[in-house]
């Protein structure tokens, strides 16, 4: 296999959760964890025996160093993060249960990552030895800086040939330093080859209305030459702990469906997006056809639903065990 990285860029954040399904109002204690939206792919990827490396920026403190340690844990490569003497974005989990939506509660304001300016990385080093590089939609919302970065990124990606994805998520609460998303997401747009995003994310980046997702993605493309594909995870949200998803992929031809799994007992669902996405990274960089990318990305989200925390802890196969449908909640010795 080749043994070029995947490098990822964003912003990773002090998770503090309840234990187990308690309320915040309930609370004594939480459970401490760092993770990230980009960071989760690289660990994923790491743990496919993909190598990946992660770009942030940390406060030279001890929780900055507890965030590093909790990357090389899964066999991130972290030589290229900065330190700054800003605060650790923190984020509050409280996990629902049945009825009952789970909450986040965010506290990122003035971390040493949105304080992140141009010049501070050296992407020619970081991107040499690179054959992919992914971002998502959060990280331009953050400040100017991180969105100048992003682009800075993106530029000296696209000048080496590497393949670039972007999750365009679009979070409305994050935009608050006087910048709106179709200012900013579509010069990062125009230099990314696998695009994840709804219609809703594409109108509300590109500012595109669609009636279908296939008109969506298919006006995107039109627009977005670099763009060759587009996909989304589908999400029916019977309760709290019962979930139903699948997967569409638009390939600039036809649209390919995933199955759909049926989550009754779900543990965490944070993150379940992250392994989608590096799901699809694998499955692309090991030569599989977009169907069958499409199902393993898609059932490496189902698996995440049953592990605690933001990162995927499955194995490759255990994705493909799934896949094919063998060994599903059995005890094996």
């Amino acid at each position: 296999m080749n043994r070029k990285k995947v490098v990822t860029f964003g912003e990773v954040m002090m998770r503090l959760s309840t234990p187990s399904f308690s309320r915040f109002t309930q609370a004594s204690q939480f459970d401490v964890l760092y993770a990230g939206s980009e960071a989760n792919v690289a660990a994923s990827l790491s743990l496919f025996e993909i190598p990946a490396a992660h770009v942030t920026r940390f406060p030279a403190n001890d929780f900055g160093k507890a965030a590093v340690q909790a990357l090389n844990k899964y066999g991130v490569d972290t030589r290229h993060i900065l330190y700054g003497e800003e605060r650790m974005g923190v984020y509050f989990l409280e996990n629902g249960s049945m009825q009952r939506s789970s909450k986040i509660i965010y506290d990122r304001f003035d971390s040493a990552f949105a304080h992140i300016r141009k010049g501070m990385i050296d992407w020619e080093d970081v991107l040499q030895d690179a054959r992919w590089f992914h971002w998502t939609g959060i990280t331009p919302a953050i400040s100017q800086g991180a969105a100048d970065v992003c682009l800075e990124a993106l530029v000296a990606a696209r000048k080496k040939g590497i393949t670039i994805s972007g999750d365009i998520n679009y979070r409305r609460n994050l935009w608050q330093y006087g910048k709106a998303a179709v200012e900013v997401m579509p010069g990062l747009i125009e230099y990314t080859d696998i695009i994840i995003g709804g219609a809703t994310d594409i109108e509300n980046c590109l500012g595109m209305k669609a009636r279908s997702y296939e008109e969506a993605c298919t006006q995107a493309m039109n627009k977005y030459k670099a763009i060759k594909k587009i996909t989304s995870t589908h999400r029916e949200s019977i309760s709290s702990s019962h979930n139903k998803i699948s997967a569409r992929l638009w390939n600039g031809k036809e649209l390919v469906n995933s199955k759909e799994y049926d989550l009754t007992h779900i543990v965490d669902r944070v993150g379940a997006g992250d392994a989608y996405m590096a799901g699809l990274i694998y499955g692309w960089l090991t030569r599989k056809t977009d169907p069958d990318t499409l199902e393993f990305a898609i059932a490496a989200s189902a698996l995440k639903h049953g592990i605690e925390g933001d990162v995927n802890l499955s194995t490759v196969e255990e994705v493909e065990t799934l896949v094919k449908g063998e060994n599903i909640g059995k005890l094996l010795r």
